[in-house]
């Protein structure tokens, strides 16, 4: 068994299966170009995807969401923040991701 994702027009994935090509060329579940094979594990087309991720045809890559208007992809198609996120140091919190200071913050 193997899982699938459907891509929309804008190249986007609407929905994932785990079906057997078969079925997926059967046209039961629609056009069978409409639907891309992804890993479960990951070991091919970057990731296993998911409903919202892009389909970047020209890399044959899954791309998640961008989490933040300001992160970039980075060369290995994975979003990064415009700084790094500080060291976790012990006894300190969590940081997460303030969108509006484009900064990370303690958590309270």
């Amino acid at each position: 068994m193997s899982h699938f994702a459907k891509i929309d027009g804008n190249n986007v994935v609407t929905e994932v299966i785990a079906s057997e090509k078969d079925f997926i060329n059967s046209g039961l579940v629609g056009d069978e170009f409409l639907w891309v094979q992804t890993s479960y594990n990951g070991n091919f087309r970057g990731r296993f995807a998911g409903v919202g991720y892009a389909w970047d045809k020209t890399k044959e890559v899954f791309i998640a969401p961008k989490p933040y208007p300001s992160w970039v992809l980075d060369a290995d198609n994975e979003w990064q923040a415009p700084s790094a996120e500080p060291e976790f140091l012990e006894g300190n919190r969590p940081m997460i991701w303030d969108e509006d200071t484009t900064a990370w913050i303690e958590t309270t």
